[in-house]
C-alpha cells in the first residue's frame, strides 16, 4: 500500500508541475491571440466551472469502474489539453483547451479516493498531508521551470507539460494497482445525480466539511489576487521577486503538511486542528491588511501559509472517514467541485474588493475565514456526535 502511495506522490508532483509551468505564461502567451485582462479571468474560470460539473461525475465513475484507469484517462486528457494550448492559433482554441482540462480534471479527486482506499482512520490525515505536499512541490517547481523553458519558445512549456502528464499516465498504467474493492467485485452502484451536489451539503459532518473547504478555498484565492497586486503596486517588486515570494509561500504549506503526523499525535481531533489553524489564519490576514512594508507583509503571509497548509489534509481525512466505501470517489469529487467553485469565485470577488482599497482583499479573506470558523464549530459538534 505504501508503494501505491509513493507512486501517487510521484504522479502528483509531475502533474502539478506541468500545471504550474503554464500558470505564469498564460497571459503573455494568450496576448498574441487577443487575450485581455478581462478575458484572462474568464479563461481561468472556464477550467474551474467545467471542473465543478465534471469531478463528481468522474469520482462517481471511479466508484463503479475503478480508480486506476480513470486516473489514466484523466492524465491523458490533461496531456491533450496542454498540447492544444501549445498548438492554439486562436483565442477560442485556448478556451477549448482549458475546458477540456476541466472536463478531465478529476485526477485530484481520484487520487484522493485512492488514498482513502489504502489508508486507515489513524494514518489517513498523514497520507493526505503527503499527497498535499506532492502537489505543493510540483506547484513550486513548475513556474520556475516554465519560465526557463519559455526562453526556447512560448509554446515549449505547454508541450513539456503535456509530456509530463503522459509520463504520469504511463506510470499509472504500469505500476498502479486497482484499489477500489467494490469495483473489483463489480458491486452495482447508481449513476451520479447532480442533485447530490446539494444533498451532500445536508449530510452531517460531510456537509459542514465541504462548506468549510469552499469558504477557505475562496478566501485563499482572494488572498492570492491581493498578494499579486499588493506586491506589484504597493511594494513595487519585480516579477522575479514576486515569483520567489510566491515560491516561499508554497514552501511554508509543504513544510506544514509534512508535519501533519506530529500535529495529529499532539491534537488527535482533526476538527480542532482545523479550527485552531483557521483562527490563526484570520489573525494573519488582518495583520497583513494593515502593513505596507516587505518584512511585516512577508511575516503575515508566511504565518498564513504555514497554518493554511493544514486545511486540505484535515478536511479530506474528515470527509473520507465519514464517506461510505461505495461512495468515496463520488464524495471526493463533489468536494473537489466546491473547491473549483471557490477557485472561480475568489478572483471575481477579490477584483471587486480591490476596487475599494489595495488591502481590501486581505480583509475580505479574513471575513470569509471567520465565517468558516463558524461552520467549523458546527463541524466539530457534528464530528463529536458521530463518534
Amino acid at each position: 500500500m505504501k508503494r501505491i502511495l509513493w507512486i501517487l506522490v510521484f504522479i502528483c508532483i509531475i502533474d502539478s508541475m506541468g500545471f504550474g509551468m503554464m500558470i505564469p505564461l498564460i497571459y503573455s502567451y494568450g496576448k498574441q491571440f487577443g487575450l485581455t485582462k478581462a478575458s484572462l479571468g474568464w479563461l481561468t474560470a472556464t477550467f474551474s466551472i467545467v471542473q465543478f460539473f465534471a469531478t463528481p461525475l468522474l469520482g462517481s465513475l471511479s466508484d463503479r469502474v475503478g480508480r486506476k484507469w480513470l486516473l489514466v484517462g484523466c492524465l491523458i486528457g490533461t496531456a491533450i489539453s496542454f498540447s492544444l494550448f501549445g498548438l492554439a492559433g486562436s483565442l477560442l482554441m485556448l478556451f477549448i483547451a482549458r475546458a477540456l482540462d476541466g472536463l478531465t480534471g478529476g485526477d485530484i479527486s481520484v487520487a484522493q479516493a485512492i488514498v482513502t482506499d489504502i489508508s486507515s482512520e489513524q494514518n489517513r490525515a498523514k497520507y493526505f498531508g503527503i499527497l498535499g505536499s506532492a502537489f505543493g512541490i510540483g506547484s513550486v517547481i513548475g513556474p520556475g521551470v516554465g519560465g526557463l523553458l519559455s526562453s526556447l519558445g512560448m509554446a515549449v512549456p505547454f508541450f513539456v507539460a503535456a509530456a509530463l502528464s503522459l509520463t504520469g499516465a504511463l506510470l499509472s498504467m504500469i505500476f498502479l494497482k486497482e484499489t477500489n474493492s467494490a469495483a473489483k467485485k463489480r458491486v452495482k452502484k447508481k449513476s451520479f445525480a447532480f442533485k447530490s451536489l446539494i444533498t451532500v451539503l445536508k449530510q452531517p459532518v460531510i456537509g459542514a466539511a465541504v462548506c468549510t473547504g469552499f469558504l477557505l478555498t475562496t478566501a485563499q484565492l482572494v488572498m492570492l489576487i491581493g498578494f499579486q497586486t499588493f506586491c506589484t503596486d504597493a511594494l513595487k517588486l519585480t516579477p522575479t521577486q514576486v515569483g520567489i515570494f510566491y515560491a516561499g509561500f508554497g514552501v511554508t504549506g509543504i513544510l506544514t503538511q509534512l508535519a501533519v503526523p506530529f500535529i495529529t499525535r499532539l491534537i488527535p481531533r482533526r476538527s480542532i486542528i482545523l479550527l485552531i489553524s483557521t483562527v490563526i489564519c484570520v489573525g494573519a490576514m488582518v495583520f497583513t491588511g494593515f502593513v505596507n512594508a516587505v518584512i511585516p507583509f512577508a511575516i503575515g503571509i508566511g504565518i498564513y501559509g504555514l497554518f493554511n497548509g493544514l486545511r486540505n489534509p484535515m478536511l479530506n481525512a474528515i470527509i473520507a472517514d465519514e464517506s461510505k466505501t461505495t461512495e468515496q470517489g463520488e464524495i471526493m469529487g463533489i468536494n473537489q467541485s466546491y473547491t473549483s467553485l471557490g477557485q472561480a469565485t475568489g478572483p471575481i470577488i477579490a477584483g471587486l474588493a480591490l476596487g475599494i482599497t489595495q488591502s481590501a482583499a486581505f480583509f475580505l479573506a479574513a471575513i470569509l475565514m471567520l465565517i468558516a470558523v463558524g461552520v467549523g464549530i458546527r463541524l466539530k459538534v457534528q464530528e463529536a456526535a458521530a463518534k
